[in-house]
């Protein structure tokens, strides 16, 4: 079914542990025909046994495993991983009526090492970190659309062209793979609207991740003077002024930061008197603010 790749003596308890890498130097080279980078292998110990099967990459990551099964890398594969997915964030309850900014997939989280998948609003960014997950886009692209449809998913964006090995030379541009006409760039957190600049921004637009720790903040702010430095989008400001906050001052030394953040604060305040923001550098900002005058 797919080309095999064995381990030399003795290089097998990470897997048999269900690590999800295999490293190149356990690999039994004069055993094993190379195989095209991103190609689906099958891992062999010393013995013959099988291990596990995933994406070849070339570098010290050898093989990111998929799974530990002996199964073909398919469409159903494929489904079954994001459907288990998406139940995960259900349980979780990510997805609500003020909430529809969520990680469906991360990585090795997921056991999709290479793949992330963030969703905002009607908009899915997929982000392949592997040659492999790159190969098999149009599969991982036909399964979303089919486990998401209940989810009004309309839109999804690839934003690879950063995050792949560029050695492998592939041809990743940025862009639309589908939908992608009149796209609403605007999704919720915790009731509170932000605009979302998956073309241009960093990551795949937004730290999603530092959702619980903006929640924390919020907690903290009650008539507190927030500083908010490298501000980027924002959201620890809104946060924070929603908690609170009798002054927000939001400091990056990109102007296009500074304008994301102000338009993040005006879609949930308006014109709100709190809040003031500057491009400057970070650290000559602090250099120059007096002692005392933040205390967040």
């Amino acid at each position: 079914m797919y080309q095999t790749i064995q381990l030399k003596p003795k290089k097998d308890d990470s897997l048999r542990r269900f690590h999800p890498w295999l490293f190149s130097g356990a690999i039994d080279q004069a055993a094993s025909t190379p195989p095209e980078e991103g190609e689906v292998v099958r891992i062999l110990s010393a013995d013959g046994s099988f291990l596990g099967v995933g994406h070849y990459q070339i570098g010290s990551i050898a093989v990111r495993v998929l799974s530990f099964r002996d199964e073909c890398i398919d469409s159903t594969f494929y489904r079954r991983a994001l459907n288990s997915a998406l139940v995960l964030r259900q349980e979780l309850q990510l997805l609500r009526s003020d909430n529809n900014i969520y990680r469906l997939v991360h990585g090795e989280g997921d056991q999709l090492p290479g793949l992330i998948i963030d969703v905002y609003g009607n908009t899915a960014v997929i982000q392949a970190h592997s040659v492999g997950m790159h190969r098999d886009l149009q599969m991982i692209t036909d399964a979303l659309k089919e486990v998401m449809q209940g989810e009004e998913l309309k839109h999804i964006y690839y934003k690879s062209e950063g995050t792949l090995p560029f050695k492998a030379e592939l041809d990743a541009g940025d862009g639309y793979i589908w939908g992608g006409e009149q796209v609403e760039a605007v999704a919720i957190e915790n009731g509170l609207r932000f605009q979302i600049d998956w073309l241009k921004g960093q990551k795949t637009g937004f730290f999603i991740d530092q959702r619980e720790n903006r929640k924390l903040l919020e907690q903290y702010a009650s008539g507190r003077r927030l500083l908010n430095m490298f501000c980027y989008t924002g959201a620890f400001s809104v946060y924070g002024l929603r908690g609170g906050a009798t002054v927000v001052d939001s400091v990056d030394s990109s102007s296009k930061a500074v304008s994301v953040t102000n338009r993040n604060v005006t879609l949930n305040f308006g014109d709100e008197p709190r809040h003031h923001s500057c491009s400057e550098d970070a650290f000559r900002y602090l250099k120059e603010t007096p002692e005392g005058k933040y205390d967040l």
